[in-house]
């Protein structure tokens, strides 16, 4: 199963993970955000929806995911914009959307200041 992991990363983090990745040790899938604002910000409640339905459903076009959603096609390709740019869709070849995992998991912690 191939899983991508959002998370929540400072630049140390993400430095140490590009070293261990150039000396030749799986680091996994990451999409990293600076915040938890801004990854809530990226994945908001109708953007998860669409990443759920997307699930194991191959590339489609933002039509047909719309018309999955029974959402306006306006709304789903602004929501198509902001995961394609965090690297969480892809376009094909054939300039169709893909979830490229399986899964998702979410990784950060919270605490108090």
């Amino acid at each position: 199963m191939r899983t991508v992991t959002l998370g929540i990363a400072t630049r140390d983090r993400l430095n140490k993970r590009y070293l261990e990745a150039f000396k030749g040790k799986s680091q996994g899938s990451f999409i990293s955000f600076e915040s938890p604002a801004v990854l809530f910000k990226v994945v908001s409640g109708q953007r998860w929806e669409l990443i759920k339905m997307m699930s194991g459903a191959g590339a489609m076009s933002i039509r047909e995911a719309s018309r999955r959603l029974e959402r306006d096609i306006k709304a789903v390709h602004g929501d198509v914009t902001a995961l394609l740019s965090a690297g969480i869709l892809q376009k094909t070849d054939d300039n169709r959307i893909v979830f490229p995992f399986d899964a998702i998991h979410v990784d950060f912690l919270l605490k108090a200041a």
